[in-house]
Order: structure tokens, then C-alpha cells, then sequence
């Protein structure tokens, strides 16, 4: 089992590390520039070139059944579901096969009113307390059932 994350705008990082070390999981923190780690053997920083979604491509090509993915991508959430990895967004919301349809349609209709709005449609709510709580019980729950499936 691993956590991968998409960590270039990750806020979650420090709690991800946190379960990690509680679980003894290992833990792929992906980025397009360094950024600091903690000095853990469980803790792997990989920096990927500047190519557009290369941080990306790196992510869905290591994800895999006994993966957790960390990311508020939903075009990279939808390409790990289909390495059948389990995916959790940074406000614990988990991208599912079920519900990933949906989330790329919303998506595409805020970038239309983004688009059409000339900047009077703002984006994603800010990252608050509550979200940071619903994040590490999704990815608790997430690993607990792994385990279970080991």
C-alpha cells in the first residue's frame, strides 16, 4: 500500500504525513518543484520536470489497486480510478467510478460560466477547519479498508 500525492497545491500534506506514520504507509509527495519533506523513510519526494501535467502523468501511471491518490484533480482523480486506485480529493470528498461522470460535468459547466462570466464566478470555496477533519477520516477509512482487503 501507498499514498500518492498530487502535491503542488496540496494543503493536506502534514496530515497526510501524519496518518502515514501512524499506519506505517509509504508516501509519494509529487511536485513540478521541490518542496520540503519531512526526513522520514516513509516519505519519498519526487519532482518532476515543468511539463504541463507532469506532475500529473506521474501520479497516474504509479497508481494502481493498493494506492491511495491525493488530489483535487478530477481529470487525474478519473485517470487513477481507472488503475482502480482509490482516490480522495484534499477536502475528503473521494472520487468514486460512480460519481466521477458527474464531477467532470461540473466541472465543465463552471468553466463555461467562469468563461462566460468575464470573472464574476469565482472558484472553489477556501479550504476550511471542517474540511481539514473530513480529509483524515476519509483517508483513515480509506487505509483501514485496504488493510482489510489484504
Amino acid at each position: 500500500m501507498e499514498i500518492l500525492v498530487d502535491a503542488d497545491a496540496c494543503p493536506v500534506k502534514e496530515e497526510v504525513y501524519k496518518v502515514a506514520f501512524r499506519h506505517e504507509i509509504s508516501v509519494t509527495v509529487v511536485a513540478n518543484a521541490p518542496i520540503r519533506i519531512p526526513r522520514h523513510e516513509l516519505i519519498t519526494r519526487v519532482t518532476v520536470n515543468d511539463h504541463y501535467d507532469a506532475a500529473d502523468d506521474y501520479v497516474a501511471e504509479h497508481a494502481h489497486s493498493r494506492a491511495i491518490v491525493i488530489t483535487a484533480d478530477i481529470l487525474l482523480a478519473e485517470r487513477c480510478l481507472k488503475a482502480d486506485a482509490t482516490v480522495i480529493s484534499p477536502k475528503g470528498e473521494p472520487f468514486t467510478k460512480d460519481s466521477i461522470g458527474g464531477a467532470i460535468a461540473a466541472r465543465a459547466l463552471m468553466a463555461d460560466l467562469r468563461a462566460g462570466a468575464e470573472g464574476a464566478v469565482g472558484g472553489p470555496a477556501p479550504f476550511q477547519k471542517a474540511d481539514r477533519s473530513r480529509f483524515l477520516q476519509a483517508l483513515d477509512e480509506a487505509l483501514m479498508r485496504l488493510k482489510r482487503q489484504a
